[in-house]
């Protein structure tokens, strides 16, 4: 396997990957290359692409974010190589994991997605999950591209004001105090 820089942006990307139960946003993963000048965010989106090409991580498009998983291909690779990696990086990766994962883990907990169902009909897909679990899934249906996209938008800010309000209404029970 080839020593140059690009490598090892590979796998530090693979081990960072490789930390988190969770997966990581392109943003993320960028955030803590530039954030610590390990390289630009040119090469780190090299890096992404190639480790996508060559089936070492897979994403998945939600909206306009693309969340990276590790394969089983990416996993055996990182245990090949991960001694590349000098352990002051490793610790560096860790230390910036740990600091960073309750906020991480919340943003990716967090997403809403639209389809287009018809001509003027989107359907609205927005879910709040817990770890591996679904927490919350609500589907709605609008009428424009704009409407379906400002939910998506405003989701993030306001789910957990909708997500109460929602299971205070559905709680009450007609002609029953509670």
């Amino acid at each position: 396997m080839d020593t140059g820089p690009l490598t090892l942006y590979k796998l530090m990307i693979l081990y960072m990957l490789n930390s988190v139960d969770f997966p990581l946003t392109n943003s993320q993963i960028s955030q803590f290359m530039l954030e610590k000048e390990y390289t630009n965010y040119f090469n780190v989106q090299q890096a992404v692409s190639d480790l996508r090409d060559t089936d070492l991580i897979i994403a998945d498009q939600i909206y306009n974010i693309s969340y990276y998983h590790l394969t089983h291909a990416g996993k055996e690779t990182l245990l090949s190589f991960e001694h590349k990696i000098s352990q002051d990086i490793r610790a560096e990766i860790d230390d910036y994991i740990s600091s960073h994962r309750y906020h991480f883990r919340s943003e990716n907990e967090i997403t809403a997605d639209y389809v287009r169902i018809g001509e003027n009909n989107y359907s609205v897909i927005c879910e709040v999950r817990g770890r591996q679990d679904l927490i919350s899934s609500i589907t709605l249906n609008v009428t424009s591209e704009d409407m379906a996209t400002a939910i998506c938008d405003n989701w993030p800010r306001h789910y957990e004001e909708i997500y109460s309000f929602l299971v205070q209404k559905l709680m009450i029970r007609e002609g029953r105090k509670n």
